[in-house]
């Protein structure tokens, strides 16, 4: 397992990346940093320059980029250009490559969202076709696009694991897989089994927070049977990639040192214990 946090939650410099974290993820023992893709394509080239320059001098790199689409971009409704959006994507895909993202988180709930008043159906077919053309241009680059189920007040468009898998089984292409992410799981009363019954060979991210506040984990107790099931659940999947911490914190240091620790004393499926949630 590897282990990294979405540095775009707990950014502070205003531009909205978390990369002024970066030293300090390196510091804790982290993986990989999982940066914001849509944020990252607002950088001139100079400051996009001075990133990939910062990653040159530590240990971990950007390997996952979240926010691939910025909210101001429309993918479902009338306005939707498809022409548009795929020279973003390509642009967006030349950055990532850059920086050394192997995946590419599809969430991005507001541009996903299908407006007011236009079939939910028709923006469903729209998001398909979309990563229908998307899925050969990410293989190129040797990066997977992974399907983020988002809760419903975020997003009124793919909110569970079963819908993301059911989407990519209809794109058919095998850089379009899956992500889970605990909180939205949690807010949707998903069961963890849909992990068991859908995640295998389909599941290439995971995101992790506390339910409660979208913080950083960091006690078992906090919420034991969740915890629980969710870890079991990917035991059961024998799931050995990537787990970011995708969360809020009013003490970076102080939190994400102590979710490091907590995911690999309890998340980790190869130390895998029944006894250790007692």
């Amino acid at each position: 397992m590897r282990y990294g946090c979405c540095l775009n939650m707990v950014a502070r410099n205003g531009r909205g990346i978390g990369d002024e974290y970066l030293e300090t993820l390196d510091r804790l023992g982290y993986d990989y940093a999982e940066l914001p893709l849509a944020e990252i394509m607002e950088l001139n080239e100079g400051e996009f320059t001075g990133i990939l320059k910062r990653q040159e001098k530590l240990r971990i790199h950007c390997e996952a980029c979240n926010n691939f689409f910025p909210s101001y971009m429309r993918l479902t409704g009338r306005t939707a250009n498809i022409d548009r959006n795929l020279d973003y994507v390509e642009r967006a895909l030349n950055r990532a490559e850059m920086l050394g993202a192997q995946y590419i988180v599809f969430g991005s709930g507001p541009a996903k969202s299908v407006p007011e008043g236009f079939p939910l159906e028709e923006g469903y077919l729209q998001i398909r076709k979309l990563l229908k053309k998307i899925g050969p241009m990410a293989q190129k680059k040797g990066i997977v696009i992974c399907i983020e189920p988002l809760r419903r007040e975020e997003c009124n468009l793919i909110n569970t694991f079963a819908e993301a898998y059911g989407l990519a089984r209809e794109v058919g292409h095998p850089a379009v897989k899956g992500l889970i992410d605990y909180y939205h799981m949690t807010s949707e009363n998903e069961p963890a089994e849909h992990i068991e019954i859908y995640g295998r060979g389909f599941l290439k991210h995971v995101h992790f927070a506390r339910y409660q506040g979208r913080r950083f984990p960091s006690d078992f107790q906090q919420d034991k049977e969740g915890y629980k099931a969710f870890a079991k659940a990917l035991n059961k999947i024998s799931y050995d990639g990537r787990i970011s911490c995708e969360a809020y914190s009013g003490n970076f240091l102080a939190d994400a040192s102590a979710a490091l620790v907590f995911m690999k004393q309890y998340i980790n499926n190869k130390i895998w214990e029944e006894e250790i949630y007692v």
